[in-house]
Order: structure tokens, then C-alpha cells, then sequence
């Protein structure tokens, strides 16, 4: 009898969750790392544990970063950001943001029994309630506050 292959099943279970929420970038990353697996090319996992956070964050920060580069948002829209009280307080919890991503990152990578709760909360997250993938380092953060580590 064959062994039933549960890493497959639960990307499966969780890419249906995507469908099934209408989430089209859970379904994407789910499926994609399903089909390495059926193809066998495990090879390609240990260069996504170790590069893909760093080319997600890459390419996350091109694409906020386009209007600016496009010439959409002009300089002087970037420091007026600093006029208005909503602006500043914008500034000030995007450096709190990425503060919190720091400690994420340092949490996961000293204590990475968490990780799988957070990752499985985090894709839970984004199916169904609509968030953005970016969340397993801001809960890390969260959680180091909490826990005191990180």
C-alpha cells in the first residue's frame, strides 16, 4: 500500500482553501510548491527556506517603491508626508512595522518551533480574511514582544 504523502495534502487542503476563498495568492504559492514536490525537485527547497523571504521582501519593496521610481509620486508628495499628523503617523508605525519585522526574523530563526504556527496562521490569514503574505515576520515580532525573546 502506498504512504500517503501529507506534506502534498496539506498544501492540497490549504490551495483549495485559497480557491475556496477566492485568494488567488495563496492558491499560486501553495500549488507551486505543490508541483515541485510532485515533480521531485526537492532541490529547489532549501534555496527557497534560504533566499525566498529575502526575494519576496525584494520584490515586495519594488513594487511599493514604483510610484516613486515611475514619477507618480513626486518628491515634494514624499515630504509633505511629514506636514500632516495621519502622514507622520504613518511614518512612525512603518518603523514600528519593520522594528517588529527585525525581531520576526531574529525569533524565527532562534527558535523555529513557532514557525509552523505562524506560517499556518499567517496562509490561514490571507485566505480568509483577504491579508497579505507579508504577515509570518510581523507576527514573529509580535509574538518576541510577548514572549520576550528575539
Amino acid at each position: 500500500m502506498a504512504q500517503v504523502d501529507m506534506p502534498s495534502i496539506l498544501l492540497l487542503g490549504l490551495a483549495l482553501l485559497g480557491l475556496l476563498s477566492s485568494n488567488s495568492t495563496v492558491t499560486i504559492a501553495m500549488l507551486v510548491l505543490l508541483l515541485l514536490r510532485v515533480m521531485n525537485v526537492h532541490q529547489a527547497f532549501p534555496f527557497l527556506e534560504k533566499y525566498g523571504l529575502t526575494i519576496g521582501v525584494v520584490i515586495l519593496t519594488i513594487g511599493v517603491m514604483t510610484p516613486i521610481a515611475s514619477g507618480k509620486m513626486p518628491v515634494q508628495t514624499i515630504l509633505q508626508s511629514f506636514m500632516h499628523w495621519k502622514s507622520l503617523l504613518a511614518v512612525l508605525i512603518g518603523i514600528s512595522v519593520a522594528y517588529l519585522g527585525g525581531r520576526g526574523a531574529l525569533l524565527m530563526t532562534n527558535q523555529p518551533n513557532v514557525v509552523a504556527g505562524l506560517l499556518i496562521g499567517t496562509v490561514l490569514g490571507v485566505a480568509l480574511f483577504r491579508g497579505v503574505p507579508v504577515g509570518p515576520l510581523i507576527a514573529a515580532g509580535l509574538l518576541s514582544l510577548l514572549i520576550g525573546k528575539g
